[in-house]
């Protein structure tokens, strides 16, 4: 797993179109969606405006790419978790993905914390509702009790509250992931051992 993880990132740096995401989000982040313009994406890039409109068309296809390329890994792991057994090993390896495919959306998740309005018009606040739907299912046993359901979704909350409240605490952000992680896989354990 850790080697194609490794692999999609080394070719999505030399991408041109990786490049345009990437350089987008940090201006968006500056200056704020509304207020970047794709001319600036562009000279920040060092391109051209038609080089730039190649690839994308407007600032909402920039951000609609990017949270296709970057929640791609969760939906597969979607695929890969519905067609396990429900046992503990899985429950514990889809966690310990979804942490990683977290990890590798954060910046996305920044943008979307901080421009809701703007998602909520894209619909990929929709899109993400669908996908976390997913996520529930594929580790919530049906027919558990409430307290271990409220566990597997506390689970869930725990690697998302994780990329954005545990930012402001002291120490390294793969550390801070670990322990994250810890958290929620002892959550979907105990939920298991109720089951």
């Amino acid at each position: 797993m850790g080697g194609t993880m490794d692999g999609t990132k080394q070719r999505r740096r030399g991408d041109t179109r990786q490049r345009i995401q990437d350089v987008a989000l940090e201006l968006f982040a500056e200056q704020g969606y509304e207020k970047t313009s794709l001319r600036e994406i562009a000279e920040r890039l060092e391109v051209t405006k038609a080089a730039l409109y190649y690839h994308f068309k407007t600032k909402e296809e920039i951000i609609v790419s990017l949270f296709e390329d970057l929640t791609k890994p969760i939906e597969e792991l979607i695929e890969w978790g519905r067609q396990q057994p429900h046992s503990l090993e899985t429950k514990q390896e889809i966690v310990r993905r979804y942490s990683e495919a977290l990890a590798g959306a954060s910046p996305l998740f920044r943008f979307m914390q901080e421009n809701q309005a703007t998602v909520r018009e894209l619909s990929i606040g929709e899109t993400f509702k669908t996908r976390m739907l997913g996520m529930r299912d594929i580790i919530i046993d049906p027919d558990a009790d409430l307290v271990d359901q409220v566990r597997c979704i506390s689970a869930l909350f725990t690697m998302h509250a994780g990329m954005f409240v545990l930012k402001d605490l002291e120490g390294d952000p793969e550390e801070k992931r670990k322990a994250i992680l810890e958290v929620a896989t002892d959550l979907i354990t105990q939920a298991h051992k109720g089951a």
